[in-house]
């Protein structure tokens, strides 16, 4: 695994690379900066303040470019390697040619990279610079064009908030997370077939929720479906359905009313029994990002399905995991690792501003 971590200055990506080679046994690699040094890294006298990593750059390997590093990682890619030299969209771009490249973005309230930044020009005899400053040096790293971090910020896989100044706190929520989870670089068959079925529900046209379905048997689609009203009718989202359009119908209520066939329905009568029933592990399995109506549960335990994987809880999940039982059908609630942006310290308040 080849892990890149970017942010902002005193964001913590070297807190979270120590992290990585500590507990995961990474080895640190160096990318060569070619463009000067950003204002937002400099003291008010413009002196570059030293990084902690700086005292240790002799002893880890150095690269020119991204290609150069990009070979040394593919020769021995089995090796778990980081660098928080993302220093531009150009050096990103040749770093995800691998599939066994992870991009980590990691931010923090710039009131708090100030207050980092403030400490460690201090333990360097150097002035800092205002918080004014700061922040003005800081949005122009961001959003200079061609050049700015913002888009690599955007591009990360993962995004974590990092406001604590706790670095226990922080390694108990990076463990929490399981970076190193080889799911994150190649999805599961579950993330696989969940991300179809969110894919699935997009083309939904139910004014009520958009959900998506996907039928596999033997980990090979069969079927997809989203919810919508029939082939032929106008579509819910134009009107078509009265029930999904009505002011005040709650989930569940008025179902006998609604015109719209459920995702689950549509792949299964795309699919049809003799394509996804089945024995023991022949069975077919439904994955949906939406739990299972009642309605939909007995025609699921009717074509005989074999387990039935979603992702987000409904009103009626009871009764709907009662049939299953029943009937023998396993029913389980994906849990994917997360992603997305993640606060590493949500009940934290940020610490107060020093009176300048």
């Amino acid at each position: 695994m080849f892990i890149g971590v970017c942010g902002g200055i005193c964001a913590g990506k070297s807190s979270i690379a120590s992290y990585l080679i500590n507990e995961h046994n990474f080895k640190r690699l160096h990318l060569n900066r070619t463009a000067p040094t950003p204002a937002v890294e400099k003291s008010e006298g413009n002196s570059k303040v030293p990084k902690d990593e700086d005292i240790e750059d002799g002893e880890i390997p150095s690269f020119e470019n991204a290609e150069e590093m990009l070979d040394f990682v593919t020769a021995d890619w089995r090796e778990n390697w980081v660098t928080t030299d993302i220093w531009d969209e150009n050096v990103l771009d040749v770093f995800m040619r691998r599939p066994f490249f992870l991009l980590i973005s990691v931010d923090a309230p710039v009131s708090v990279r100030w207050e980092r930044f403030r400490e460690r020009c201090k333990s360097h005899n150097l002035t800092p610079p205002t918080l004014s400053d700061f922040v003005l040096r800081n949005d122009t790293h961001l959003y200079t064009p061609m050049s700015g971090l913002a888009p690599l910020l955007h591009r990360a896989q993962l995004r974590l908030l990092n406001s604590t100044n706790n670095i226990s706190t922080l390694h108990t929520s990076l463990a929490n997370l399981d970076l190193t989870n080889p799911s994150r670089l190649r999805p599961t068959w579950d993330q696989y077939f969940m991300r179809l079925a969110s894919l699935a529900s997009q083309r939904s046209n139910c004014m009520k929720r958009s959900v998506g379905c996907v039928l596999v048997r033997n980990n090979r689609v069969v079927s997809t479906g989203y919810n919508g009203t029939p082939r032929g009718m106008r579509n819910c989202n134009e009107g078509g359905c009265g029930r999904c359009n009505s002011k005040g119908v709650r989930a569940g209520v008025g179902l006998d009313t609604c015109l719209c066939i459920h995702a689950e329905e549509n792949a299964l009568l795309e699919a049809g029994r003799e394509r996804v029933g089945g024995a023991g592990a022949g069975a077919g399995v439904l994955y949906c990002n939406t739990c299972p109506c009642l309605t939909c549960s007995v025609k699921i335990a009717q074509v005989g399905i074999g387990e039935v994987v979603y992702s987000t809880a409904y009103s009626v999940d009871s009764a709907a995991a009662a049939v299953f039982a029943e009937a023998g059908v396993k029913l389980r609630q994906f849990s994917p690792p997360r992603a997305g942006l993640i606060d590493l310290n949500p009940t934290q308040e940020l610490p107060l501003l020093p009176s300048s």
